[in-house]
C-alpha cells in the first residue's frame, strides 16, 4: 500500500486546463427507491468525482402517479417529469436512460431508448427470467450504445479490493465461495403482496430479487458457474392482497469453471436480518470474507503475515485509505461512507465509459 495522499481543492480551471466539462442529460424512469438512490448519486458525481468524466443534467423523471413524480422531480433537481416513459425515450435532451423501475418495465423502455440511440442502465434483475434478460441484452448490445446492468455492490471498495487481491494470486487457487444474502421484511403473515411478491411484476421472488447480487458477485470475485443444484420454497402462499406466487427463500450449490465449490442462499425470511449480505472465499493462500453492514471492512487471513505465528487468524482491514478503490473522492482514511456511495462510483464508472 502506497501513502495517505493529500488532496487540496481543485477548482475547474485546474482541473480542465480551462475547458467546460460536457453535460450527459439524464433521464429517469422510476422515482421510489432506485429511482432515489440514482438520482443521489448523480448530484454527488457532479461535485464529489472531481472532475467528473461529463456533468451529469437531470432531465427528467418518469412516474406512473403524477402528483408523486412531480414531487420527485422538485425533491432530485429534474428539470421536468413525464408519467409516459416514452416521452424520455423521444427527448433529444436525454444521452442516458436510467431505469429504475419495476421488473415487469425493465425490457421494452430499456430496448426502446437504446434502439433510440441513448446509452443505458438498468437495474437488476435485468430481465423477469433468462429468456427476457437475454433478449434486453442482445437488442440493446446490437445498437452500439454502452449499457450496464446495476449490480452496485461490484462498486463496494472492499469488495473492489478483495477483487484487487484475488487477481494478483493473493489467496492462491480458489476452494471456496460461501455467499448469502438475508432479509426480515416479509416474514409478518399480515403484510401485503406487494409488487416483489407477483411473478407477473417480479419474476421471481428473493431469488431475482437478493440471489441475483450474490451470483453477480459470485462470477464476479471467483468466475463462471458451470454447473447448479438448487431449491426454492415459498413459506407464506397466501398474503392480504392475493396468492403468493414467488419464491421467499433459495438455497443452491454450485460448481466454478476454474474448479471452486460454492454455496449460494437468498432469503427475505430471516428474523434478526436487515441487509445481511455476506461472502467468504477461501484459497490455497488465504481467505478473505465481507459483510455488507460493515462495508468499509474486509476481513483477511493470510499464513504467515503479521502478527505472528501465535496470533494467526482473520483480521480486519479498515478500507479507506487514498489508495484503496474508490477512495480518491472521498475523506481521510478512517472517515467513513455507506451504501449510498455504491451508487456513485457504479454510475460514475458507465459515465466514464461513455465519455471515452
Amino acid at each position: 500500500m502506497g501513502k495517505q495522499k493529500q488532496v487540496g481543492f481543485v477548482t475547474m480551471g485546474a482541473a480542465t486546463g480551462g475547458k467546460k466539462i460536457k453535460d450527459i442529460g439524464v433521464g429517469m424512469l422510476g422515482y421510489a427507491f432506485m429511482g432515489k438512490a440514482h438520482s443521489n448519486a448523480y448530484r454527488k458525481i457532479q461535485y464529489m468525482t472531481w472532475p467528473p468524466p461529463l456533468m451529469p443534467r437531470l432531465v427528467a423523471i418518469c412516474g406512473r402517479d403524477e402528483p408523486a413524480v412531480a414531487e420527485a422531480a422538485r425533491r432530485y433537481g429534474y428539470e421536468s417529469y413525464t408519467t409516459d416513459w416514452k416521452r424520455l425515450v423521444r427527448d433529444d435532451r436525454i444521452q442516458l436512460f436510467d431505469n429504475g423501475a419495476p421488473n415487469n418495465l425493465h425490457a421494452a423502455p430499456t430496448i426502446a431508448a437504446a434502439e433510440a440511440g441513448k446509452h443505458v442502465v438498468c437495474e437488476k434483475p435485468l430481465g423477469r427470467n433468462a429468456e427476457e434478460s437475454y433478449n434486453i441484452w442482445q437488442r440493446v448490445a446490437k445498437t452500439g450504445v454502452k449499457h450496464m446492468c446495476a449490480f452496485n455492490y461490484r462498486f463496494v471498495p472492499a469488495v473492489r479490493l478483495a477483487r484487487e487481491m484475488l487477481e494478483a494470486g493473493e489467496l492462491g487457487e480458489i476452494y471456496h465461495f460461501r455467499g448469502r444474502y438475508l432479509q426480515e421484511w416479509i416474514t409478518d403473515p399480515a403484510f401485503p403482496k406487494v409488487w416483489r411478491l407477483d411473478r407477473k411484476v417480479a419474476g421471481s421472488g428473493a431469488l431475482g430479487d437478493l440471489g441475483a447480487h450474490v451470483i453477480d458477485l459470485a462470477r464476479y470475485l471467483v468466475g463462471d458457474i458451470t454447473s447448479v443444484s438448487g431449491a426454492t420454497r415459498t413459506f407464506i402462499k397466501n398474503r392480504p392482497g392475493g396468492k403468493v406466487d414467488v419464491d421467499d427463500a433459495v438455497e443452491a450449490v454450485v460448481d466454478f469453471a476454474g474448479g471452486a465449490v460454492g454455496t449460494i442462499e437468498a432469503s427475505r425470511f430471516c428474523l434478526g436480518r436487515k441487509n445481511g449480505m455476506t461472502f467468504e472465499i477461501n484459497g490455497s493462500k488465504g481467505s478473505i470474507g465481507f459483510d455488507l453492514e460493515r462495508l468499509n471492512e474486509l476481513q483477511v487471513h493470510l499464513p504467515g503475515s503479521l502478527p505472528g505465528a501465535d496470533a494467526q487468524g482473520f483480521r480486519t482491514v479498515l478500507v479507506s485509505e487514498a489508495n484503496h478503490p474508490f477512495w480518491q473522492w472521498w475523506w481521510p482514511h478512517g472517515h467513513m461512507i455507506g451504501w449510498e456511495h455504491t451508487m456513485v462510483h457504479e454510475l460514475h464508472h458507465l459515465i466514464e465509459c461513455i465519455a471515452k
